[in-house]
């Protein structure tokens, strides 16, 4: 078969990106397409999907007729992250010119409307037409058994048979032209649209359509999926109700058609970013090109770890926060294997921002939280690999006497060298997240090999251990998912009628479960199973129910179904929403349930009001926060339980003590004044346009309900809620803590739970007062101050001059260790299980006595760490205060503090920062000294 060849030029003027992007979206929405925003990477309740993965997730359920929606075509372009699950693309992020972690996806939908012959139609016209690629510089692919599709390209878009290819073999095993979006859900045959980048690309004779999968003469820009099946875990196929239409184009990709570069990366989507990163460098085009990998893993990080923060992602050592946690770790590493060793992905995230905020108008609004986090992670991951290089350190100690290869390179050293064993290797990569190529270079520097085989073997092992629990979990819920797809495909979606009453007369019986099997009718069986409740465990699905099911943070209902006869037959112990609208009840079977059977359907409704109030009390903490602290303090997870509310938010300190107090003072006054709580249905964009707060954790649709305190909050949410603010009774914060790098945790208590604790606390100030001798509260603190001057007075009695406590080095050893930071500037610094903290500062004014000129920073290593520093007059006139120190050290221990020039403490949480703090302190000294010293 004769090749075609076509010249390079495409005789068409480069657009931009952000055009390109324009243009997709003004040409469908010129044929009827609704526009609808790009979604969240995290997907609102998809609990199949760690992330947006492609353009039809916000449309999954309106693509399987589970979900109606006012519009039947749709355009958008779409965030999309693929970094684990069948879309995995993070190993080859910077070694192609294709692949990406972030990216964005311009798609077209249509449910139940247009079909195969529109959208061939539609995607050729945008192609050839708005952008003016030639059609002969196009191919196409169809599945194999596709006819209709290959006569739609062939018979009215003119496309020769020899640029049309035919491929796939679903479901046997070959999915070429076959797309499903995991491993159950929506599915069908698709077609793509390649593009011929000339036959100076060409590998071979066979370069051709048939065989474009391989070569790198054709590039494939635009995926059609023709939605016609639903698939089930036994791999059979069910048609679904309506087809549909599901279109992604690579907005990357085709930029680079577009703009005539070889790489997605030499693209206007990076060039920015590399621009800025060749700065930060003083790089030339030459050392770009010599070092193209490591900028474009990270120019992509920098994009992807942009886009993840500003839709509420943060780093975290499990779930969506490791996957960004190892983003940024992978991008910071790249940079030093540039040479960069100060911080940098700041730099790089802030062009991003700059570069994408008009069309992802978040990013501006959250500037400030996405380069914080940034900047944390990157320090936090310096002194991770600090640590790691401490043990790496003492793994060498036994193994460096090979003098002759210390100071080689990996590839220069003899095979008989002495190595690391790969348990090591492997210990460093997952406690630390120390890349293995790193372990190998500082091995190889002291003449050290590392055993890699070892490595990779425990690598595999671990990750075999997870992939074989995964699969298990993965199978077992794709199981159930399909089990409850089919009940709400017959059935349809459970009536909730909770938000008006706790009680149901005549709810029907629609389905009964257990372990997965559907029953028509169930029993528990005699005394036995009875009083076992993992044997009698089931779930039933009515066809109606005032039970709420969770969601928006807010736990299920509890409650009993009664028969007829008023015998409780089931005892429902929680309420659940698992395929849509489905409502699942799941509890213990306490008599007999048929299918089909009236049941009488009864909500706790003492537990349901004590969770109402919670819910309602989040959203005035939520708003009261926000107005003491500021914008920046949004929700960023939830838990609404009857007992407490729990109020997660991205925050980088402690709450003061006064801000503490002033939040709770207002929502304690908005509850005296007992503001009305409206509840309201809108359009969602009329609810955002209106000012109503919504969360990237959650799954709305076209229209939102809303809850209005009135004049206070106003929020997106589903859940219960009192009818007025007066009806919380009460509020009280328990507790304010750090959960992970930048983000924050409140617990509170409404109603009665507000007032039994602080009764409790009330008693216990009694009992204190009655403990220490004193007549009222206003004399506790005195007769404290005093009593504790008799056992300071008697411990200094016993000690008879004693030490400062067990282990700590005298102060004079504590002198000779000091060390000379920059020129004329000596630190002593010591962290020990010091007795007190008056015992610390009497150390630390003998060491300053032997010391003369200088600082010291000591640390009480205790549950509540803290750090004490005096600087000397002569030190303090060069510009190094005692104030600035502690500063500088209390994010290591996650606390605050501060005081005078010569002398100041600061009081944390987090001991285990100890060290690191007493390290802050060493580079505050360098630093505030100047490069001069």
């Amino acid at each position: 078969m004769a090749i075609p060849t076509f010249g390079r030029d495409l005789r068409i003027a480069p657009l931009s990106a952000a055009e390109i992007r324009r243009r997709f979206v003004e040409f469908f929405a010129e044929r009827g397409h609704t526009v609808v925003p790009s979604a969240s990477l995290v997907p609102g309740g998809d609990q199949t999907l760690l992330f947006t993965n492609s353009g039809m997730v916000q449309f999954k359920d309106a693509l399987t007729g589970a979900e109606q929606r006012s519009y039947n075509r749709a355009v958008d372009y779409q965030r999309c992250l693929r970094v684990a699950g069948k879309h995995n693309d993070f190993e080859e992020v910077g070694r192609t010119p294709r692949h990406h972690t972030l990216f964005e996806m311009l798609g077209n939908f249509s449910f139940g409307d247009y079909f195969k012959r529109e959208a061939i139609r539609y995607a050729w016209d945008f192609l050839t037409g708005d952008l003016g690629i030639p059609g002969d510089r196009l191919a196409a692919t169809v599945y194999s058994t596709d006819d209709d599709a290959y006569a739609v390209w062939r018979d009215e878009i003119g496309l020769p048979p020899e640029r049309i290819a035919r491929w796939g073999d679903f479901p046997t095993g070959d999915e070429k032209n076959w797309w499903r979006m995991a491993d159950i859900g929506p599915c069908g045959p698709c077609s793509e649209i390649h593009f011929d980048r000339g036959a100076e690309f060409s590998e071979g004779d066979f370069c051709i359509p048939d065989h474009s999968e391989h070569c790198p003469r054709w590039l494939e820009i635009w995926n059609l999926v023709f939605m016609q099946y639903e698939l089930h875990p036994d791999r059979s196929l069910t048609p679904l109700p309506a087809p549909g239409v599901d279109t992604g184009m690579g907005l990357e990709r085709l930029a680079s058609v577009i703009q005539q570069v070889p790489s997605n990366y030499d693209t206007d989507l990076f060039t920015p970013i590399h621009a800025r990163l060749r700065e930060l460098l003083g790089h030339d085009p030459d050392d770009f090109e010599a070092e193209r990998f490591s900028y474009q893993v990270i120019a992509d990080h920098s994009r992807a770890a942009a886009f993840l923060i500003g839709d509420g992602v943060l780093p975290a050592n499990e779930g969506r926060g490791y996957v960004l946690r190892r983003i940024l770790r992978r991008a910071v590493r790249h940079g030093r294997l540039l040479g960069r060793r100060e911080p940098f992905m700041t730099e790089t995230a802030t062009v991003v921002i700059d570069s994408m905020a008009e069309a992802y108008p978040h990013l501006e609004e959250r500037r400030s939280e996405i380069l914080g986090a940034i900047a944390r992670e990157e320090a936090q991951f310096v002194r991770t690999l600090q640590a790691g290089m401490d043990i790496l350190a003492e793994a060498l100690i036994p193994l460096t006497s090979n003098e002759r290869m210390i100071g080689r390179r990996p590839e220069d050293l003899d095979a008989d060298v002495p190595t690391v064993p790969g348990a090591v290797a492997f210990k460093l990569h997952d406690t630390f997240g120390f890349p293995i190529d790193l372990t190998i270079e500082l091995a190889a520097e002291h003449g050290v090999g590392v055993d890699r085989e070892g490595f990779d073997r425990a690598l595999a092992e671990q990750r075999d251990r997870s992939r074989s629990g995964r699969k298990a979990e993965l199978a077992r819920h794709a199981e159930l998912q399909s089990l409850y797809q089919a009940i709400q495909g017959r059935a349809g979606d459970t009536a909730f009628l909770g938000y008006e009453t706790t009680l149901v007369q005549d709810a029907r019986v629609i389905a009964i479960l257990r372990d997965g099997i559907e029953y028509e009718t169930l029993e528990a069986k005699g005394d036995e199973e009875l009083r076992t409740e993992a044997a009698a465990a089931a779930e039933v699905i009515l066809d109606r129910t005032p039970f709420y099911a969770e969601g928006g943070g807010q736990v299920g209902d509890r409650g009993l179904l009664r028969g007829t006869d008023g015998e409780v037959i089931f005892e429902v112990e929680d309420t659940q929403k698992p395929a849509g609208g489905l409502v699942v009840h799941r509890g213990i079977l306490r008599g007999r349930l048929a299918v089909g059977e009236v049941v009488r359907a009864e909500v706790d409704a003492d537990r349901r009001a004590h969770t109402m109030r919670n819910h309602t009390g989040t959203h005035l903490l939520h708003r009261a926060l926000r107005n003491v602290v500021g914008d920046r303090a949004r929700q960023a997870g939830s838990l609404v339980t009857p007992d407490y509310l729990r109020f997660d938010y991205p925050f980088d300190r402690a709450l003061t003590d006064e801000e503490r107090r002033a939040i709770e003072d207002e929502v304690r006054r908005i509850i005296r004044e007992d503001r009305p709580v409206a509840i309201a249905f809108l359009g969602m964009q009329a609810a955002i346009d209106a000012g109503a707060d919504a969360f990237f954790d959650e799954k709305y649709g076209e229209t939102v309900r809303t809850i209005r305190v009135q004049d206070y909050s106003f929020e997106l949410c589903g859940g219960t809620h009192c009818r007025a603010s007066g009806q919380i009774g009460s509020f009280v914060i328990t507790s304010e803590k750090s959960i992970g790098s930048g983000m924050r945790r409140i617990e509170a208590l409404t109603g009665a739970g507000a007032d039994a604790y602080l009764r409790a606390r009330s008693e216990a100030l009694e009992a204190v007062m009655a403990t220490v001798g004193a007549q009222t509260v206003e004399q506790v603190p005195a007769r404290l101050a005093a009593l504790q001057d008799e056992l300071r007075e008697a411990k200094r009695r016993l000690r008879a001059g004693g030490g400062a406590g067990s282990g700590v080095p005298r102060p004079v050893d504590i002198a000779a260790a000091a060390v000379e930071i920059v020129p004329g500037v000596r630190l002593a610094a010591l962290a020990a299980a010091f007795e007190s903290m008056d015992a610390l500062k009497r150390v630390a004014k003998d060491v300053s006595g032997v010391l003369g000129s200088g600082i010291v920073a000591l640390g009480l290593d205790a549950e509540e760490p803290q750090v004490f520093v005096t600087v000397s007059p002569d030190v303090v006139a060069r510009g190094i205060e005692a104030g600035d120190l502690v500063r500088a050290a209390m994010p290591a221990i996650d606390g605050r503090g501060g005081g005078r020039p010569e002398m100041a403490q600061g009081r944390g949480t987090r001991r285990e920062g100890l060290t690191d703090a007493l390290a802050a302190v060493t580079s505050a000294v360098a630093e505030a000294a100047g490069p001069g010293g």
